[in-house]
């Protein structure tokens, strides 16, 4: 019976520890799931890491919001002037004897020009801007400037760019590149600081000019929609005199008197065309609020720019606490569970001769 009995008590000790060691072995000692009361333990005890980045990042934003030069923004607001003669009127003479001018095998065409559309359109063109920049002398004011000085109304340019003694451009850049800017480049640069604004329901377009200068902004302004005017104005001249003349030619060569009747109405149209363009100075674009020195900057937004840097501290720091506060903890996980199967492979090793003894006594 003591026999039986303690074979009995050996067996239920190795079914215990065979137990225990199943459990150890397949038991996970950390939860995967993200426990929020762990994480904010994690960015409590990082506070004094996160404060001192946050502050850094908050410095720094000052610092360069302090130190970036105020921009001014120039405006005005332009209405379409109204269409008077050019293109519209020789469409609409077309329109009235083109079934007589076609027996002369003329076309004259149909259908009018969005002149507004086709003005802006031209005041983007790079070939525009480029004679714009190159006409005013707009190189060094767009290109070399750096600030403006408010108590002496005189705007400030690099020296390291520009040297105003020699005038000399003295920037550093790699080939093909020269020294002076190319047109191509002033043409990019003078694009990044106009703006150009339509209103589909009214018609209105707002004309808008950023600088270091609010006196050069508006100066470029007025120039601007005056050039424009000037080359539409031009270009409609050429047009008219190049249709006089087709029409003289025409009237020439005809003796038919209904024919003759056409050509010289055609030819009073265009007349009229070039006589209203040589009268009317804004062209194609009415000026209703005319551009005025800005009195108040437009960018930087400094406020702006130090809450955004002071955020973004604050976030990286955050990260960097916990990204350490959880390598650490998996460093220590790791070294636990190592301990653990060490445990477990010595209690392995020691199982069969504990087993033995029990049964050898």
């Amino acid at each position: 019976m003591n026999s039986n009995k303690l074979q009995g008590s050996t067996s239920n000790e190795v079914e215990a520890m065979n137990s225990n060691e199943f459990y150890q072995q397949h038991h996970f000692p950390e939860d995967d799931e993200i426990d929020l009361a762990e994480l904010w333990y994690a960015i409590w005890s990082g506070k004094l890491l996160i404060i001192a980045i946050s502050g850094l990042f908050a410095i720094s934003s000052i610092i360069y919001a302090i130190n970036q030069p105020n921009i001014y923004k120039a405006t005005t607001l332009l209405a379409p002037a109204s269409e008077q003669g050019g293109a519209g009127g020789l469409a609409k003479m077309a329109g009235q004897f083109g079934g007589l001018a076609s027996l002369a095998g003329i076309n004259l065409g149909g259908g009018g020009t969005d002149k507004t559309g086709l003005a802006l359109e031209v005041l983007k063109s790079r070939v525009f801007l480029e004679s714009f920049i190159n006409k005013h002398q707009l190189l060094v004011p767009l290109m070399a400037a750096k600030s403006w000085d408010v108590n002496s109304n005189t705007l400030i340019i690099n020296d390291e760019i520009y040297n105003e003694t020699t005038n000399k451009w003295l920037r550093e850049v790699k080939a093909p590149k020269k020294p002076e800017p190319s047109s191509w480049e002033a043409y990019k640069a003078f694009k990044e600081i106009l703006t150009i604004t339509s209103d589909k329901e009214t018609g209105m377009i707002t004309l808008a000019i950023e600088h270091y200068s609010p006196e050069i902004a508006t100066q470029w302004l007025l120039w601007l929609v005056s050039d424009i005017n000037e080359a539409m104005r031009d270009q409609d001249k050429a047009e008219a005199q190049r249709s006089i003349d087709y029409l003289t030619t025409k009237l020439q060569e005809t003796q038919l008197a209904d024919m003759q009747t056409v050509f010289y109405q055609l030819i009073e149209q265009q007349t009229k065309t070039i006589m209203l363009a040589e009268v009317s100075l804004e062209y194609v674009l009415k000026t209703i609020d005319p551009a005025n020195a800005p009195e108040e900057k437009a960018k930087p937004k400094r406020a702006l720019i130090v809450v955004l840097g002071t955020m973004l501290g604050g976030i990286l720091s955050v990260l960097i606490v916990l990204i350490r506060y959880f390598t650490k903890k998996g460093a220590a996980t790791k070294l636990s569970n190592t301990k653990l199967v060490a445990n477990n492979k010595e209690a392995d090793s020691m199982q069969p001769t504990q087993s033995s003894q029990v049964l050898g006594k």
